[in-house]
């Protein structure tokens, strides 16, 4: 009995959120970014730590601007097709849990 009310909570939560899901994997796919790229850029630094002034901003406009808003455009439709298979309950949890444990590895990471 709890259960069903619970789900239906969560339902009507996640039609709610439904129309923004576009929004929402791009704030995901955001934020996993924001998480990899210190350690990607603290490897470019290194692999062109040799290299003059403009092979280094060259190299770190491609990577930032491009690299990763590329990765930002190309996989955020994918996924919030993703998410949009999702029953209602199962993608608001997803999201939610999502958003949490990336705060959490945000926190152990000092990042935040």
């Amino acid at each position: 009995m709890y259960l069903n009310q619970i789900i239906s909570v969560l339902n009507q939560v996640a039609n709610y959120i439904s129309p923004w899901i576009s929004e929402v994997s791009t704030a995901l796919v955001a934020c996993l970014i924001v998480m990899f790229a210190v350690d990607i850029n603290r490897i470019v630094r290194r692999v062109l730590s040799g290299q003059g002034f403009i092979v280094r901003t060259l190299v770190f406009v491609l990577i930032n601007a491009f690299g990763y808003g590329l990765a930002i455009v190309a996989l955020s439709p994918i996924l919030a097709r993703q998410l949009r298979l999702l029953p209602g309950y199962w993608m608001l949890v997803t999201i939610l849990g999502s958003f949490i444990l990336l705060g959490f590895w945000a926190q152990k990471n000092r990042q935040v």
